[in-house]
Parts: C-alpha cells; sequence; structure tokens
C-alpha cells in the first residue's frame, strides 16, 4: 500500500533517491484519496512542509509523474493533475477486481484470527468513517482492509501487481459532491467487506473470488470514478 504515515523522524532514515520516491507516493496518494483532483495544481510548498524535505526530491517526483504521463507541466504555472478517460480507469477496476479475488482465495489458507478481528475492527471503523462523512478515514481503513489479506496471499508477484495498480493514479473509490448519493455508496461497499469477512470465516474461495471480481470492484456508478 501507499504511504500514509509521514513522521519525520521515518523521513530521516531513508536514503536520498528512496526520499524522491516517498514524495512520489505521497502525491500519488493524494490524487487517489480525492485531496488532489483532476486539473488541480499541485503545489510544491505545500508537500515540502508536510514531509518536512527540500524542494529537490519533490521537483524530481514531480518531473517523473509528469513523464508518466499522470501530471501535466505546464510554463509559468507549474504541475496540473491530468484527468484520465473513463474506459482506463473501467480497466483497471476489472484489472484489480480479477487480482485482488485471486489475492483473497490464496489468502485464505493463511489468515488468523487476529486477521480476522483486524478486518472486523477496520469494518468498523469505515462504519464511524461513513457516519462522520469522512472521505479521507475511509480511503484510509477501506486500504488497510485490503491489505490485510492481500499481504497473506503467498505470491509476491501478485501483491506487487496490485500495488503497481495501485500506483496507477486511479483513484480507488467514488467521489462525488453528493455527499448523500457518495456516502449511501460507501456504506454499500462496507456492507460487501462484511460479506467478505463472512467468506473468509467460511475459506469459501470461490465465493471471495467471485465477490471481489463480479461485485466488489464492479463499477455501477461510472459518474463518481
Amino acid at each position: 500500500m501507499l504511504v500514509t504515515s509521514w513522521e519525520v523522524s521515518n523521513i530521516s532514515k531513508f536514503k536520498y533517491q528512496s526520499l524522491k520516491d516517498h514524495v512520489y507516493n505521497y502525491i500519488a496518494e493524494r490524487i487517489q484519496n480525492g485531496t488532489l483532483l483532476p486539473n488541480q495544481k499541485i503545489s510544491e510548498n505545500s508537500i515540502c512542509e508536510s514531509l518536512n524535505v527540500s524542494r529537490t526530491p519533490v521537483r524530481e517526483a514531480l518531473i517523473q509523474m509528469a513523464s508518466e504521463n499522470y501530471l501535466e507541466n505546464i510554463p509559468r504555472k507549474g504541475f496540473i493533475v491530468k484527468e484520465l478517460d473513463t474506459k482506463k480507469k473501467l480497466d483497471v477496476f476489472q484489472v484489480v477486481g480479477t487480482l485482488d479475488g485471486m489475492a483473497a482465495s490464496l489468502a485464505v489458507d493463511h489468515m488468523t484470527e487476529e486477521d480476522i478481528t483486524r478486518l472486523e475492527q477496520l469494518v468498523g471503523q469505515i462504519d464511524l468513517a461513513i457516519s462522520a462523512h469522512s472521505y479521507a478515514d475511509y480511503q484510509t481503513y477501506q486500504n488497510q482492509f485490503h491489505q490485510t489479506y492481500i499481504c497473506k496471499c503467498g505470491n509476491d508477484t501478485l501483491v506487487e501487481l496490485l500495488k503497481s495498480l495501485q500506483n496507477s493514479f486511479v483513484r480507488q473509490i467514488y467521489l462525488s459532491e453528493d455527499k448523500q448519493k457518495l456516502f449511501s455508496v460507501l456504506d454499500q461497499m462496507n456492507r460487501e467487506h462484511k460479506q467478505i469477512i463472512e467468506l473468509f470465516k467460511a475459506r469459501d474461495k470461490t465465493g471471495l473470488d467471485h465477490i471481489l471480481k463480479h461485485v466488489h470492484w464492479r463499477i455501477d456508478y461510472v459518474d463518481m470514478i
């Protein structure tokens, strides 16, 4: 998963080149969770202050993102988040669903009671985030939910593929200015999380593969992705 905690004490442990990568991940996460929106200018000063880093690794990360066609560097204006087309987003979700279902089915034999309890705790935190209309918290906890079993799949290549897709700059959950609609949809997704837990308890590999591939990652609200 993408880095979500940016303590200065941890930053100091990274080598220079690695620091650029962590800046890259930080910006990617903010695009994915809706903090940075398409056509929005990225503030280099804000990133430097948030991560307590110099401008150099920030510029390097932004230049790399622009070279990968995720950002646009506009003269005298700076770096702007590019809007990905709907087809690209749908393609990514389709692949994520397939791989996530595979990861869950492979993880069944390695999930412990503590892992199941962790999933249940995260579902509870997601419910609280929905009640508080906290989109950022929902994003954080739902990422942790999926990562809990992805890490137990026992297939490093699969884990890396899912990580690569997370770095594709496609927002991982719905987003809308209609808050009532948004959190109603997120509530439905969390009900699916609860179904996923029950399938893990039943060690139902086929059921897990099906719900993640054909239900949980199916896009019913194209206007919200």
